[in-house]
């Protein structure tokens, strides 16, 4: 579903409008949000208490989602950003509420504890209080291949500005 959306997003994009660079420099905002967040996130060792995770309990998704409407809107199709909408609350949504049940499982009422103080996708604009305090990691953010989203922002940054240049 997700490269039929990108082929779609491609042929159809016009970055003429002047939306391109606000949608590119908020797409930055969303990338620079994944970043902050995998360098925090310890995969199947800890429970991520620290950094973005004080706000929000899926700051990737979140970094994912600003991504995308930055994306969308550089795109100056107002239907492509209601697709996007459309197709992100599908896949996003139900991963969500199955990685509470695996946490749940896997942490018990820590993780209980924490989603109580931490809302679930849209940030909390005071950070919760929570025991944790791990300082960002480079190299968590390469363990967490964070890489990949780096070069699909750079790749789609290329792509609109050669249409918007060369097309």
């Amino acid at each position: 579903m997700g490269f039929a959306f990108g082929l779609v997003y491609i042929v159809f994009s016009d970055p003429w409008t002047p939306f391109l660079w606000p949608g590119l420099g908020i797409a930055l905002v969303g990338l620079l949000t994944r970043i902050w967040a995998a360098g925090h996130l310890r995969k199947h060792e800890a429970l991520a208490l620290s950094g973005p995770y004080r706000y929000t309990r899926n700051p990737l998704y979140l970094g994912s989602f600003i991504m995308g409407l930055g994306f969308t809107l550089a795109a100056g199709r107002f239907w492509i950003l209601a697709l996007f909408l459309v197709l992100f609350l599908a896949v996003y949504l139900p991963v969500m509420r199955a990685e509470v049940r695996e946490l749940e499982t896997w942490y018990g009422e820590a993780f209980r504890s924490y989603a109580r103080r931490v809302p679930l996708f849209v940030p909390s604009l005071r950070p919760a209080r929570l025991q944790q305090d791990r300082s960002f990691s480079w190299a968590q953010v390469r363990k967490n291949r964070e890489y990949n989203a780096v070069i699909g922002f750079c790749l789609l940054c290329l792509i609109l500005l050669a249409k918007r240049f060369f097309v």
